[in-house]
């Protein structure tokens, strides 16, 4: 381990499992402070319970590191202002938030009920939201006091954000709203010291175990675990340390081996009349702007 994280404080949301722990384990081993915070829900956010921020929180202290748990909600104001409270109260400092918290509810469009739609958001874009916002408003804060950070957030897509996923319109919307909550976040936060970056992550979660069962069973002894969470969390950990210095505003796919500097909404071929189109106008030149434009990536599942 390099130390490259050393003296770094990080707040990692739905750390008890999956992608969140290894986040948090891989921040502690290079020198992080760790807030994990886990409501320890299950995997479609039913119930509650500290035990998996504990487990990590001891799991970290057993190997030399500091960490301490939160088991607030970062979907309430509340909940998201304690998180940064937590970290400022236990370690004095906030540099690093990782918004990472999920769960799933799965359904096709025309059977998916309104609360379960809504439960996704609030828990994918909205969490992603106000922890973000409490933390920006410590680092303005200390930015304006003459303290500007070397502050970093990480937050959390997918390539179902990216490409859609049938089954998942609610999750693909969320994570598609992910990263254009990124974008915002880091042309508004760059005054501040603030740096803002996305993954879209492919590993093995309790999420993904039910989505794509074959995809990501484990392989036998010996072959490498190309779904293992822990290949994520290298470059999470770089993004969170300051020699990550002047990325900001990018999206990464990050996968076994494989990291990937995705490149979004660019302008593609394009006809201008100079004056109004009459509809078949319009439509017989798309159609030639068509044959010339790059095909659309597949949906996951179609």
């Amino acid at each position: 381990m390099t130390g490259i994280c050393t003296g770094r404080v990080a707040a990692v949301t739905g750390a008890g499992r999956g992608l969140g722990r290894a986040h948090a384990l891989a921040l502690a081993a290079e020198g992080a402070a760790v807030v994990v915070n886990d409501l320890g829900v299950t995997a479609d956010g039913a119930g509650a319970s500290g035990g998996p921020a504990q487990q990590v929180v001891d799991e970290i202290r057993a190997h030399g590191g500091q960490a301490v748990a939160h088991t607030g909600d970062i979907t309430t104001d509340d909940g998201a202002r304690s998180l940064v409270t937590t970290a400022l109260d236990a370690f004095g400092r906030l540099d690093v938030l990782v918004n990472n918290a999920g769960f799933l509810r799965d359904r096709m469009l025309v059977n998916l009920a309104e609360d379960d739609w809504d439960a996704v958001m609030r828990v994918h874009l909205k969490g992603h939201f106000l922890p973000l916002k409490h933390a920006a408003a410590h680092w303005r804060a200390e930015a304006k006091a003459g303290r500007t950070p070397e502050a970093r957030v990480i937050n959390t897509s997918s390539g179902a954000g990216l490409l859609g996923s049938i089954g998942q319109g609610n999750y693909s919307a969320a994570k598609a709203g992910i990263l254009g909550l990124t974008l915002v976040a880091a042309a508004e936060l760059g005054r501040y010291g603030v740096q803002v970056n996305a993954l879209a992550p492919a590993a093995r979660t309790r999420m993904t175990e039910q989505t794509f069962a074959d995809t990501m069973a484990a392989p036998t002894d010996g072959v490498f675990d190309a779904m293992a969470p822990e290949n994520v969390s290298p470059l999470v950990v770089w993004l969170a340390s300051a020699d990550s210095a002047g990325v900001t505003g990018r999206v990464f796919e990050a996968e076994a081996g494989r990291i990937t500097v995705m490149e979004g909404w660019r302008p593609g071929p394009t006809a201008d009349k100079g004056a109004r189109w009459t509809p078949s106008e319009a439509g017989e030149t798309t159609r030639k702007l068509l044959t010339e434009a790059q095909p659309p990536q597949p949906v996951y599942g179609a």
